[in-house]
């Protein structure tokens, strides 16, 4: 039998909602006042206030306080525009800071350059200023277009919030910088003049992936004259979707190229460990970094919480703690109460719905007039409902926020007091980049970590110096994966017919992967070139995201009406017949999921209950690349083939997750390849460890738990981009195996770095489940919010045998080589 931990896009995060929100054994808070929203207290204030009382003091574990830093004052180079310093300058901005104008010395002298400081240090003018000098300089050009640029943003969220930003300032410029948003909100019949008259032009990759290279043609006047290329919050760019993005970028420098064109590529980042190698690997050219933070910030102070347990017990008898998403909703409800400007970020779609909606009831109870100034914000909402939200955050309407990482990556938000994170984000960078939300306006900001119930947030407020002593993450993409690289090299083709000149800059694996191309009748060599034959369009080979497939709608019955989308790869998850959805706070049942039309039918129903999916997991070794010697176990890295199929659901009950049925499912199972680290163990290990027959799948099982939760540690990763499977006697190894694998085609770097940290990472997951209190496993060390068996079997005191064993054969070096010292 196979226990299996699954990645996002096989099972989707709202399994870990199966318990929720109110609990009577934990009391609400009585340090309720009416609210002052124009007093600005400190940050220390604040916190004091939500942790009156005896209860709520001792759910704070640690308080970390940034102190305030003075910023250091440059000048603008010779070469900006005196008119961009004048508007400038009636921006209030007399003076930029040292690391704004050094960002600009390089992009005036036509060198790449990474800016990676501080959240709301400046970087937007770093980059600005240049771009309107030249953009000023182009439209004083006797002759043709003048000088363009691009933007790119992770999120179009991000991009109309720029494109604000840029009217504002520009606007002493007079039609001189014509800045325009382009992507799948903007109406068709605005697109033609964005390609003719804009000259800052602002999107995503995924509309420079998909609209704007394949009708590069209509594209030239722009392209031709472009002189820079934004790349807005690059350390998004990681993963899969980062490797898409990477090659996505090469084919834009291609046909750059076929015009005359050669951009300079400016790139912002609050959160990158090396960004010069990341921006460059990204880029594919060399890239000069500003790292050092001029700019002054006020006092942060960054608190550490951890809810309590409660009477309930959940799955194997397990003790549980309150949820992150009931303590998130008491915190966001007593900050605004206070008048704090708060937002809550949140992990899935459902838990930011959840807390808004729990937070406006608690609000009523005080003041009818706040539980309108409370929201919920995530993706999937139509283009008019996340303007409108943005709109009302930005003007002040709203109070409080619960919002999922569609509001993570800058946009501006001036005048926050406070971010509660319900739960780690996955990683330090992205930790960092929600705190940033709040104190932009320069004051000060209080930054709140609500532990969620598993290993990793358990370990982490436990251990603060695993968050505020290591720097962020490094970038981790690929984007010679074969998977990656081969649509994109058909996209490219079908843009200008490939040749050898072509190839230094896809890649060294271009060359072996163009014949796979051809013999599979997706690509045809006529002389020296290789082309693209087929009807369809090439840039829809490939979902840039990594999302497999055309998103679900989601559509009401009756009415016809479209509330939103969700995820191919979520949808056998999310919205399979039966689910409970939930959209702006109200709640529908999916009366039929049809995955050929890829459309959900769903009508309104407020049931007493939550769903989860369940299903099975198959693992088969195609390839081993790499495999060294633990001892008699053995730690190896290489191709693997993940079959799942989701089978059944659960329903629970709302305020116990009781399970109250469950229900067979009938859908197709799902067919991964991808890569994965894997650790097999002998029988002398196990009789070493003292781990008999009937406790061996337990402790596998549960190790496999374990050491998912704490990966993220070591790799740019979150749970939901990662999966495992555990086995007491796998068929390719012949003894017990524990299988931890990359949740997207073809891998996303995440099990290679396991690998290469495999001593570290693996001796944190058994120090995690060692430390924690309970006695037979608990969803703080061993217990998974998404597994498929239901966390049965697991064996807590088996696991830490196990490990301990294991890693008594680790070398110095888990690539094999000896280290001295």
């Amino acid at each position: 039998m196979a226990f299996n931990h699954l990645p996002a896009g096989v099972h989707d995060a709202l399994s870990a909602l199966s318990v929720t929100p109110v609990t009577h054994s934990v009391p609400m808070a009585s340090n309720r006042l009416p609210p002052d929203p124009g007093a600005r207290t400190s940050p220390g204030m604040i916190l004091d206030r939500l942790a009156r009382g005896a209860t709520r003091a001792a759910r704070i574990t640690h308080t970390e306080h940034l102190p305030p830093r003075i910023g250091t004052h440059a000048d603008w180079p010779a070469r900006i525009r005196p008119e961009v310093i004048g508007a400038i300058r009636s921006a209030g901005i007399d003076r930029p800071w040292a690391h704004q104008a050094r960002t600009s010395e390089h992009a005036l002298r036509g060198e790449s350059v990474v800016v990676a400081t501080g959240t709301a240090s400046g970087k937007s003018l770093a980059y600005l200023a240049p771009v309107l000098s030249t953009l000023l300089d182009g439209s004083e050009a006797p002759n043709g277009r003048g000088a363009t640029a691009l933007y790119l943003a992770p999120t179009k969220a991000l991009a109309a919030d720029q494109r604000r930003a840029v009217r504002e300032l520009a606007a002493p410029l007079g039609t001189a910088v014509r800045p325009a948003v382009y992507d799948g909100d903007t109406p068709v019949e605005e697109r033609e003049w964005v390609r003719q008259y804009a000259n800052y032009v602002l999107t995503n990759p995924d509309m420079l992936h998909r609209g704007i290279l394949p009708a590069h043609a209509r594209w030239s006047s722009f392209l031709r004259a472009l002189r820079y290329v934004v790349i807005d919050e690059c350390h998004a760019y990681r993963g899969v979707f980062g490797s898409h993005v990477a090659q996505v970028i090469r084919r834009l420098r291609r046909v750059c190229a076929r015009y005359g064109a050669e951009p300079v590529f400016l790139l912002a980042s609050a959160t990158a460990a090396e960004p010069a190698q990341a921006a460059s690997r990204l880029t594919g050219l060399p890239v000069a970094e500003i790292t050092e933070d001029a700019s002054p910030r006020g006092e942060v102070v960054f608190a550490l919480w951890e809810p309590p347990l409660t009477e309930l017990h959940g799955e194997q008898g397990a003790p549980v703690r309150r949820t992150a998403t009931a303590e998130t909703a008491d915190l966001l409800t007593d900050l605004a109460v206070q008048g704090v400007r708060t937002v809550a970020f949140v992990r899935s779609r459902r838990g930011a719905e959840l807390i808004a909606l729990i937070a406006q009831e608690r609000l009523a109870e005080v003041d009818r007039s706040l539980p309108g100034r409370i929201a919920a914000y995530r993706g999937g909402y139509l283009p008019e409902e996340r303007r409108a939200l943005e709109r009302a955050l930005h003007g002040g309407q709203l109070l409080g926020l619960a919002a999922t990482t569609a509001l993570e990556l800058g946009v501006d938000v001036s005048g926050l007091d406070a971010v509660v994170i319900a739960g780690y984000p996955g990683t330090r960078a992205s930790l960092w980049q929600q705190a940033g939300r709040a104190g932009r306006a320069g004051q000060g900001a209080l930054a709140v970590l609500v532990a969620r119930d598993d290993p990793l947030d358990t370990y982490l407020v436990h251990h603060p110096e695993a968050l505020f002593d290591q720097p962020v993450e490094s970038t981790v993409l690929d984007p010679d994966n074969p998977y990656v690289l081969a649509p994109h090299l058909c996209a490219a083709a079908s843009e200008l017919p490939l040749t050898e000149a072509d190839f230094p800059l896809f890649g060294p694996e271009t060359a072996g992967l163009l014949p796979q191309l051809e013999a599979a009748n997706l690509l045809r060599r006529r002389t020296a070139a290789w082309y693209w034959t087929r009807r369809e369009r090439a840039a829809d080979l490939t979902d840039i995201r990594g999302q497999g497939g055309s998103p679900v709608q989601v559509v009401e019955v009756g009415t016809g009406r479209l509330l939103g989308t969700v995820d191919a790869a979520a949808a056998h998850t999310t919205v399979h017949d039966g689910a409970v959805h939930l959209h702006q706070g109200r709640s529908y049942l999916v009366r039929h999921l049809n995955l050929a039309d890829d459309v959900a039918l769903v009508e309104a129903a407020n049931p007493p209950y939550s769903t989860t999916a369940r299903d099975t997991t198959a693992i088969s070794i195609l390839e081993t690349d790499t495999e060294v010697p633990w001892g008699d176990a053995r730690l190896c890295f290489g191709s693997v083939e993940v079959t799942n199929q989701v089978v059944s659901f659960l329903r629970r009950k709302l305020i116990t997750g009781e399970v109250l049925g469950e229900t067979k499912l009938d859908l197709p199972p799902r067919t991964l390849r991808t890569r994965a680290v894997w650790w097999t163990v002998t029988e002398d290990q196990l009789d070493a460890a003292r781990v008999n027959p009937e406790q061996l799948g337990g402790a596998l099982h549960a190790a496999e738990h374990a050491s998912i939760g704490m990966l993220p540690l070591f790799a740019t990763c979150d749970r939901w981009d990662i999966g495992g499977v555990s086995v007491p006697l796998h068929p390719d190894t012949l003894l017990p195996t524990v299988f931890v694998y990359d949740g997207h085609p073809g891998g996303a770097g995440f099990s290679e770095r396991a690998f290469h940290t495999a001593a570290d990472w693996l001796a944190a997951t058994r120090s995690a489940i060692a430390a924690c209190e309970c006695d037979a496993g608990c969803p703080s060390c061993i217990q998974s919010p998404k597994c498929g068996n239901g966390n049965d079997p697991l064996h807590k005191r088996g696991a830490i045998r196990l490990l301990g064993e294991l890693l008594r054969g680790a070398p110095d070096d888990p690539t094999g080589t000896p280290q001295d010292g």
